[in-house]
């Protein structure tokens, strides 16, 4: 018994989803994308379009999939504008300009950060080091002491004995 399932695909829709997955590469857009339309004219889920193309008709296409990715690579090359809308470019330079001088105020904030961080660290640095040299000395101290009372003890003794 060989029934087809109801939602099969049909050889016109497996050549309408590479058609329009070809078209897409060859436009330098996504496959994503080209799922989605197809999806919609479908009636079908981008994702069963994603898995159909990658489970069986890329395979058959492999060919087409290669020589549209060239063609897209030769129409990005050779596709220059023929004139420059100097308006974009003025709105483009008045962007870059305002976005340099929001960088240049934050630079500035971090600079100055940078210095009370850095005078932090110093004046931490002096106080280490003032509290390393009175650790010192109170060292040398307990030693001094230590020294006493090892002498007492031994004065102890010999008084004792």
């Amino acid at each position: 018994m060989n029934t087809s399932r109801q939602d099969a695909w049909t050889k016109d829709e497996d050549a309408l989803l590479a058609e329009t997955v070809l078209n897409y590469i060859r436009e330098g857009k996504t496959q994503l994308e080209a799922f989605r339309e197809v999806a919609k004219r479908l009636s079908r889920t981008p994702a069963a379009c994603g898995f159909r193309w990658n489970a069986s008709v890329r395979k058959v296409y492999e060919n087409a999939v290669e020589q549209a990715k060239k063609d897209r690579k030769k129409v990005t090359i050779t596709e220059k504008p023929l004139y420059t809308d100097h308006s974009t470019e003025q709105i483009t330079l008045e962007a870059a300009i305002s976005l340099l001088e929001k960088v240049k105020g934050n630079v500035l904030k971090v600079d100055q950060a940078f210095s009370v961080d850095q005078e932090k660290y110093q004046s931490l640095v002096t106080e280490n080091k003032q509290l390393k040299e009175q650790l010192q000395a109170y060292q040398v101290i307990i030693n001094e002491i230590n020294g006493l009372i090892s002498k007492i003890d031994e004065q102890k003794e010999k008084t004792l004995l």
